[in-house]
């Protein structure tokens, strides 16, 4: 609120308010959410598959890969003694007809890593069917 206080002539007291303020404070607040609300509002449309924990069917043909939390692999309980042989053993059952599946048991306390590696594994010996086993939920 302005006022004028002067000694010469009588003028009247200026009591207006003044809005410069107001409209500067609600401008900057407009701009924020202009900025921020896209932001917000915007995901990546994704389609989600719905999962059914349906309990696999074993087949003497499947192959199960244990994966330890240190990181060793299991072939069928028997332990792989290094990387390059479980890829050539991969590598021997993806040339069967029909192609067996592989059944990966990852450790819980185990990096992923493990995990992802055999998997990479199978891709590159030409493996078509891997599946995970886990615990059911109840």
């Amino acid at each position: 609120m302005g006022m004028n206080i002067s000694s010469g002539d009588e003028e009247q007291l200026n009591s207006t308010i003044n809005t410069t303020p107001l409209v500067d404070v609600m401008l900057v607040m407009l701009i924020i959410f202009l900025i921020t609300i896209p932001v917000v509002i915007k995901t990546v449309q994704v389609d989600l598959p719905n999962v059914s924990n349906t309990p696999t069917q074993t087949k003497p043909e499947n192959i199960v890969i244990a994966v330890t939390k240190d990181g060793e692999y299991y072939w069928n309980e028997a332990r792989v003694a290094d990387k390059a042989a479980l890829l050539a053993k991969l590598k021997t059952i993806a040339v069967i007809n029909p192609q067996p599946e592989v059944h990966i048991r990852g450790d819980l306390n185990g990096r992923y890593e493990h995990v992802g590696r055999l998997v990479l594994y199978c891709q590159r010996a030409g493996i078509s069917k891997i599946g995970f086993i886990t615990i059911p939920v109840r």
